[in-house]
């Protein structure tokens, strides 16, 4: 299934993220955690991408074959293009088919000065032209509420985010954020630039300080005043930090509902516990 479908029927979402095992070991031991998410009934898994790996040897793609025909959830199958050329996204295009696998998640991907980058692809949106002229997938495109840290400024991040729905984007999920009211203004800025296209928001809820901090620092999220008191607080108190971060990112997501938005997407972080109390704490509003 196209899960541009779910938004057709006006259905809001409930989705996670995922990774793959590093290593094929930890792979087999994946299946503990498929099974509690699976339990709780997404309406679809994403599944990281690792750059540099063939379509032949792909850790994403194997993950994805699991949950879609054991599990039988839809995957969204997380795409880069920067350090790949035409015929070796082909050959991607080659796999997902024969896989049956509908839903890709077109990114550009981190520059890495260890993977030389290539012409062919140099914005997610040539990635999203290639494949809707090239395949009969549902694409999504990644979006930041506060502005990719490459943008000049928000103007800038606008034009390039319609680029991506005029190449076929179907839908949009946001990087994570810790500010409701940013993602509200990002939202009403992307329906003045004429993207209608649902903007599912992107929630990971803090329950390691030091993981956090990073993974702001990457995609350039703020802290709000009351997100930066519970670090602060609570940082040397592993259970302590848990509990406050789910609680916050419990409120998130609520407001999020109240406000009508599209779906919630849950960055998991393969951790089944923190997917299964978020779940429980919407279970009937959702």
């Amino acid at each position: 299934m196209k899960i541009s479908e779910l938004y057709e029927k006006k259905k809001r979402s409930l989705s996670f993220e995922i990774f793959p095992p590093k290593k094929d070991s930890e792979l087999k031991n994946i299946d503990a955690t498929l099974e509690v998410l699976c339990e709780l009934k997404p309406d679809f898994i994403s599944v990281t991408f690792g750059a540099g790996g063939s379509s032949n040897y792909n850790r994403t793609i194997e993950l994805a074959r699991k949950i879609k025909y054991e599990y039988h959830v839809e995957p969204v199958v997380h795409l880069t293009c920067l350090s790949y050329d035409r015929a070796e996204i082909d050959s991607f295009i080659e796999v997902l088919n024969s896989e049956g696998i509908q839903n890709v998640l077109a990114l550009r991907g981190d520059r890495n000065p260890k993977l030389p980058e290539k012409d062919d692809f140099r914005h997610a949106s040539d990635l999203i032209s290639y494949l809707k002229q090239n395949g009969d997938f549902c694409i999504a495109g990644a979006c930041y509420a506060e502005c990719h840290p490459e943008s000049e400024n928000r103007v800038s991040e606008m034009k390039y985010l319609k680029r991506k729905v005029d190449a076929g984007a179907q839908l949009l999920l946001s990087q994570l954020f810790f500010d409701n009211e940013k993602f509200f203004h990002f939202v009403d800025d992307c329906r003045i630039a004429g993207i209608d296209v649902p903007v599912i928001p992107g929630i990971m809820p803090v329950i390691n300080a030091a993981q956090i901090r990073r993974m702001v620092t990457m995609c350039g999220a703020s802290f709000p005043e009351r997100f930066q008191k519970i670090i602060h607080k609570y940082e040397d108190n592993r259970e302590a930090l848990f509990d406050a971060g789910m609680s916050y990112a419990l409120s998130q997501i609520i407001d999020l509902l109240v406000n009508d938005i599209d779906g919630i997407h849950l960055y998991t972080m393969n951790n089944p516990v923190v997917a299964g109390k978020i779940c429980e704490g919407i279970r009937n509003i959702i």
